[in-house]
């Protein structure tokens, strides 16, 4: 790969109960494990943050592909769930599931659209495939 940009982040302190800062220090704050899990629920968590860069990412691929295919996607939105709980084998797993919502094309060509996306386009979605379960779904 010929990387365009490369982000680079530090976590400290406990991990999900720590600190993590960006290198260009534009995020820069505690996490803490959700109440969920046993934390405080005080601070930000692994998933809400893998969920916001999915979501922004995958709006991205929708608009992308919406270009490609000459229709209107300026108006859509991605809600990104990231779920978390324990593996079959040892440890922990996660899930994703996007809430797509294109309101100027048809259901059928939201659905093209997300599904082009999360295969051709978005980085996320590649990076997880085989891997992390995600359910696409077309909200109208």
């Amino acid at each position: 790969m010929d990387a365009l940009y490369t982000a680079i982040a530090h976590a400290s302190g406990g991990g999900r109960d720590g600190h993590v800062r960006s290198e260009d220090d534009r995020l820069d704050f505690d996490t803490r494990p959700p109440v969920e899990m046993g934390g405080s629920g005080e601070g930000t968590n692994p998933e809400q943050l893998f969920a916001a860069g999915y979501s922004a990412c995958f709006l991205g691929a929708v608009h992308a592909v919406g270009r490609e295919m000459k229709l209107d996607t300026k108006d859509a939105a991605v809600s990104a769930s990231v779920s978390i709980g324990p593996s079959a084998d040892t440890g922990f797993e996660i899930a994703a599931e996007l809430d797509i919502y294109i309101p100027n094309v048809t259901a059928d060509e939201a659905r093209t659209i997300a599904e082009t996306a999360h295969r051709d386009i978005c980085p996320y979605s590649k990076a997880i495939s085989g891997n992390v379960p995600v359910v696409l779904n077309i909200v109208e």
